[in-house]
């Protein structure tokens, strides 16, 4: 359980994300992941990382009920913290990034994988943010990377999710392959990725980075400002206390 980093393959390394059993994060896991990010970016022998996750689905967000543990709020502090390094590092890894995605990706999901250089889905995975079921708010900064800016509010005001079907048509989706097959088609893509000059992929990712139109940083830290007031008042608290009861959600975090 955490996160690992492995070799698949000449100049492709693979982090992966291993907290069952729905792969929602407490803050020490998010310093973690950002950290192998980051490492693995720095190394002069990857040219690419795939950012992969075990189990049901690829992330669910924060782990929530370790913040309902925590009297004050470190907790809090520590989970937005975390996401914020971790967003980062997918964001300002040295080489591009792949995420596979299977399963749920929500809330700090997003983060990762609007950061990302590229996606590959399985079928069955679904893209959302349900930060207003769970008291919170935060990564639409990544969600209007992956779908336009009126199907980015409509999901977010709903807390209703995308299909990788649907991500894949309005184009943020490279690939939509079985499950079975996730794993394979991520490397693939990151072995094309990877067959390029190691000097020029730095320099290519650190252009595109400089000509992107938003400081997806500033936009996120923004955004979290507003989850520290939404718990100041006492309002994330009160539907947090809900959390649980709705059978139909399925997953435990948030971003």
């Amino acid at each position: 359980m955490g996160v690992s980093t492995s070799e698949a393959e000449k100049g492709v390394a693979v982090v992966t994300v291993d907290f069952p059993p729905v792969n929602a994060l407490p803050v020490r896991g998010w310093y973690d992941l950002a950290d192998a990010v980051r490492a693995a970016g720095r190394d002069p022998d990857v040219r690419c990382v795939v950012l992969t996750a075990t189990g049901r689905g690829f992330n669910a967000g924060v782990d929530i009920k370790e913040m309902q543990r925590d009297g004050g709020h470190g907790a809090l502090i520590g989970a937005n913290r975390g996401c914020f390094e971790a967003f980062a590092a997918v964001y300002e890894c040295e080489v591009p990034v792949v995420a596979a995605v299977q399963g749920f990706c929500v809330g700090g999901g997003i983060g990762l994988v609007g950061n990302s250089d590229a996606i590959v889905a399985s079928e069955d995975a679904v893209f959302g943010l349900p930060e207003l079921d769970r008291g919170a708010l935060g990564a639409a900064t990544h969600l209007a990377r992956l779908v336009p800016q009126h199907l980015m509010r409509a999901l977010y005001y709903t807390s209703r999710t995308a299909t990788a079907e649907e991500l894949h048509r309005h184009g943020s989706v490279w690939k939509v392959v079985p499950r079975a097959e996730l794993r394979e088609a991520a490397l693939e893509l990151a072995h094309e990725i990877a067959a390029k000059d190691g000097y020029l992929l730095r320099l290519a990712k650190a252009s595109i980075n400089g000509i992107d139109p938003v400081d997806v940083r500033r936009s996120y830290r923004f955004e979290q400002g507003f989850t520290f007031e939404a718990n100041l008042s006492g309002v994330a608290d009160r539907v947090r206390a809900t959390f649980g009861t709705d059978k139909s959600k399925g997953q435990e975090g948030q971003s």
